[in-house]
C-alpha cells in the first residue's frame, strides 16, 4: 500500500520530483568531485612514500619528519644496518629536475631521487629492469614521466640540473618503467646514490661523492615479532635521528593535512546543505498535502503507512539524484584535463555515496514527523 501511494503521487507530480532530484545531483556532483579531489591531491603528494618496501622510516630528530630538512650522514646508514632486527635499510635522497627536450615540447618537473638499487626505497620496475649497478648511468621513470615524455625502455632522456650558476644537461638511459610513483605532486625518476649526487642541483659545481648524506633511511625488520622494539632500538643506539611509519611520514607532510582538512570540512558542509535542502522540500511538499494526509487518516489508514508512504518517497527521489549526479560526475572526470588531480578510491567514492543516500532520510525526518502529526478533522476543516 504505502510503495503503491508513494510512486503513484510521484509519477502524478513527476516533474516536480524530477526538478528535486537534479538538485540532490548537483550536491552529488560536488560531494564526489571533492571526495576525487582530496584522494587525487593526497596520492600526488604521498604515493612514492605510500609504496615504500618498509616498515620503519628515518630521520634525523627535530625535523618534524620533513624529507626536505633531514639529513642522515652516511656512516649511520651502515651502523642502522648492522642493527638486530633489520633485514635491509635503504638510503633514500630526494632532490628536483627538470627532463628536457630536443624539440618544442615543455621540460616536465620531475621528483629527483636516490636510492641503493635493491634496498627498501628502490622501486620495481613494471616494464624492463630495475635499477642494478650502484655507477650506471641509468635511470629508472614512472609511468606519468613515459606517458608525458613518450620514452619506453631503452631511450634516452636529458637531464637538466643547476650546477653552480650553469643549467647542465645529462643523458641518461632508460633501464625501465614503474608504476606510479608520485611524490610532492611531481612524477619520480630513480637513480643510484652516486649519480643522484653527482647530477642532483647544487651550488657549487664538481662537488660529489660517491656515499653522500641523505634524506631518510628506510628500513625493513627481519619479522614482525622485532617491529615492535626496532624504532626504540634504532633511537638509542643512533644519535640524532628518529623513527615513524609510512602513514606518519607522509601524513606529516607541509599543508598535507591542513589541504584534507579543509577539502573534508567542505564535504561536510556541501552534506549539511543537501541534508537542509532536502528537508526542506519535502517540509513543503508535506504541508501541501495535509487534507490527503487527512483523508486517508480519516478512512483508517495507519500511522505507519503514512510514514513508509513519505520514507519511500525520499528514499526513490535521493537514489534518483544520487545515480544522476554520479553519472554526470563520471563524465567530467574523463573529460578532465590530465593536470587536474582527480582520482577516485574504492573507499571513499563508498563512503561519499553511503552519506548521500542517507541525507534524504535524515532530511526528511521532519516531514514524517509532521505528517504523522495530522489531525483527521482538523485536515479536513471540521
Amino acid at each position: 500500500m504505502a510503495l503503491y501511494l508513494s510512486v503513484k503521487e510521484i509519477w502524478r507530480n513527476k516533474g516536480r520530483f524530477f526538478l528535486f532530484s537534479l538538485v540532490i545531483a548537483l550536491i552529488a556532483i560536488l560531494v564526489l568531485y571533492t571526495a576525487g579531489l582530496a584522494s587525487g591531491l593526497a596520492s600526488a603528494n604521498k604515493e612514492y612514500l605510500e609504496k615504500l618496501r618498509a616498515d620503519v622510516l628515518v630521520f634525523k630528530s627535530g625535523v618534524n619528519y620533513s624529507t626536505i630538512e633531514s639529513r642522515i650522514e652516511y656512516d649511520q646508514l651502515r651502523r642502522i644496518r648492522l642493527l638486530e632486527g633489520v633485514a635491509e635499510a635503504g638510503p633514500i635522497a630526494f632532490s628536483n629536475a627538470k627532463i628536457v627536450f630536443d624539440s618544442e615540447v615543455d621540460s616536465i618537473d620531475v621528483s629527483f631521487i636516490g636510492v641503493d638499487p635493491g634496498k627498501p626505497g628502490a622501486p620495481n620496475a613494471v616494464l624492463g629492469d630495475n635499477l642494478r649497478f650502484a655507477h650506471s648511468k641509468v635511470v629508472l621513470v614512472d609511468q606519468k614521466v613515459a606517458e608525458d615524455s613518450n620514452v619506453s625502455v631503452g631511450d634516452f632522456i636529458k637531464l637538466s640540473s643547476t650546477q653552480g650558476e650553469e643549467d647542465e644537461v645529462y643523458e641518461l638511459r632508460v633501464v625501465g618503467i614503474t608504476d606510479g610513483q608520485q611524490y610532492f605532486f611531481r612524477p619520480s625518476i630513480f637513480v643510484s646514490l652516486p649519480v643522484w649526487d653527482r647530477y642532483r642541483p647544487k651550488a657549487t659545481a664538481g662537488v660529489y661523492r660517491n656515499k653522500p648524506d641523505v634524506n631518510v633511511v628506510a628500513v625493513l625488520a627481519k619479522d614482525s615479532t622485532r617491529l615492535a622494539y626496532l624504532p626504540e632500538a634504532i633511537s638509542a643506539v643512533i644519535d640524532d635521528v628518529e623513527t615513524t611509519d609510512i602513514q606518519t611520514a607522509y601524513e606529516s607532510a607541509p599543508g598535507y593535512s591542513e589541504q584534507q582538512a579543509t577539502l573534508g570540512t567542505l564535504q561536510g558542509f556541501t552534506l549539511l546543505i543537501g541534508t537542509l535542502v532536502i528537508g526542506g522540500f519535502f517540509q513543503i511538499q508535506t504541508l501541501q498535502k495535509i487534507p490527503q494526509i487527512g483523508m486517508l487518516k480519516a478512512i483508517g489508514t495507519p500511522d505507519r503507512i503514512v510514514a513508509s508512504m513519505a520514507i519511500l518517497q525520499i528514499i526513490f527521489v535521493t537514489i534518483i539524484g544520487v545515480l544522476l549526479g554520479g553519472l554526470v560526475t563520471l563524465g567530467l572526470v574523463v573529460g578532465m584535463p590530465d593536470n587536474i588531480p582527480i582520482q577516485f578510491s574504492g573507499s571513499s567514492v563508498l563512503t561519499a555515496l553511503i552519506a548521500l543516500l542517507l541525507i534524504g532520510p535524515v532530511g526528511g525526518m521532519v516531514s514524517i514527523r509532521l505528517a504523522l502529526k495530522v489531525e483527521p478533522l482538523t485536515a479536513l476543516g471540521m
